[in-house]
């Protein structure tokens, strides 16, 4: 094994044992979201999606691409983010 899987491993692994996390990867995906947006699609209440996002961001999974901004600010995931969700994806097939 190399260590660039067991990294990957370790971050899917973290993510799979929050279903919160999950679900805000999933919903996430592809796109560039605003975490009220994040919350309609999971489901998941807003003040924990803002948790949820400070977590996955100190993990380098997700990104803020306008920090700056107070209202309106917009995650995606990084690659290392699309690397998880992707393991994740072909765990479920």
């Amino acid at each position: 094994m190399d260590k660039d899987n067991d990294e990957l491993l370790k971050l899917t692994s973290y993510v799979l044992i929050s279903k919160y996390r999950e679900k805000t990867l999933k919903s996430i995906g592809d796109n560039v979201k605003i975490p009220t947006h994040i919350a309609k699609d999971s489901g998941i209440r807003t003040n924990h999606i803002s948790k949820v996002l400070s977590e996955l961001k100190s993990k380098d999974i997700v990104e803020c691409i306008n920090e700056e901004a107070r209202k309106g600010r917009l995650y995606r995931l990084t690659d290392t983010g699309k690397e998880v969700l992707d393991t994740i994806n072909e765990n479920e097939e």
